[in-house]
């Protein structure tokens, strides 16, 4: 009886395993990567002033977030690293690849290129 109620300490392990590999690899898939045009939050893809460029860094300058438009959808930027917040106000109005881990409509970024 005591056989059958008992799992082999093989199966333990192995199940282990594999709930501990599941979990690493769902904590590495939040990294993504996304290119697109540089904005501003606040406007998104309509932007108030003209032409779009100049407004994207004088919303900034006015405690705007930088965004990133993918497509239809509109990611607000994160970050506070200096050399990526250069890159964002050099490249205001034209494409970068944003790498970083999106938290719903935020991306928490790790790096900014300009997109070729």
């Amino acid at each position: 009886m005591r056989g059958i109620l008992q799992r082999p300490a093989g199966r333990t392990t192995l199940a282990v395993f594999f709930a501990l590999l599941f979990s690493l690899s769902a904590w590495g898939a939040g990294k993504e990567s996304f290119t697109g045009q540089v904005s501003d939050a606040m406007c998104g893809r309509k932007h108030m002033e003209d032409p779009a460029v100049d407004c994207t860094r004088s919303c900034v300058q006015h405690g705007s977030k930088y965004s990133l438009i993918v497509g239809d959808k509109v990611f607000t930027l994160d970050t506070s690293d200096k050399a990526a917040l250069a890159t964002l106000d050099q490249q205001a109005g034209k494409n970068v690849t944003v790498k970083g881990t999106l938290n719903g409509d935020t991306l928490e970024v790790s790096s900014v290129v300009a997109a070729k």
